[in-house]
């Protein structure tokens, strides 16, 4: 696996590919990071790095990236339904955890998915900002708990112009 140390207006993000796909994109001061060794790699040579490094570049200039690089998320079966429910969020849009919710329970046939579960699997994605966490709010548009902190999550949605609730 290889990562890569990213300075960024959120802070550090602590980035990592394997197998020609990014499977990490953390706050380095957010919940569930990864160990990071002493000396991180601050440059990379790795074409997915790179390529993610590229693509923040664009999104914390205030543009929308375009599609994202090759992404490998690991989790659960049922984290991975909602992390491909995240990534069809478009740039500058919010959802709620209950419409992340909907298109699960109908494929499961049932009538209502737990919006609590949704948001356990929500805060467990370990490529933020690329599988777009931030852009989840609370039902009536009000801001939710965010792993890589509500100061962060504030600035990626005023950043992407999309209106919350306090």
């Amino acid at each position: 696996m290889n990562g890569l140390l990213l300075e960024s207006p959120v802070g550090p993000l602590w980035l990592t590919a394997q197998g020609g796909a990014l499977t990490g994109c953390w706050f380095t001061r957010g919940r569930f990071l990864p160990p990071i060794p002493a000396e991180p790699p601050r440059s990379t040579h790795d074409p997915v790095l790179a390529e993610a490094q590229h693509w923040l570049a664009v999104y914390f200039s205030g543009r929308d990236p375009g599609p994202t690089p090759p992404l490998a998320a690991k989790g659960t079966d049922f984290q991975q339904e909602v992390w491909r429910q995240l990534a069809a969020v478009p740039y500058g849009a919010a959802t709620s955890y209950g419409a992340l919710a909907a298109p699960l329970a109908a494929a499961r046939g049932i009538p209502k998915m737990s919006a609590r579960a949704v948001g356990g699997a929500v805060g467990r994605n370990p490529i933020s900002i690329f599988l777009p966490c931030h852009r989840v709010l609370g039902a009536d548009g009000r801001l939710t708990g965010y792993g890589g902190g509500l100061e962060n999550k504030i600035f990626l949605l005023r950043l992407e112009g999309i209106p919350f609730r306090p």
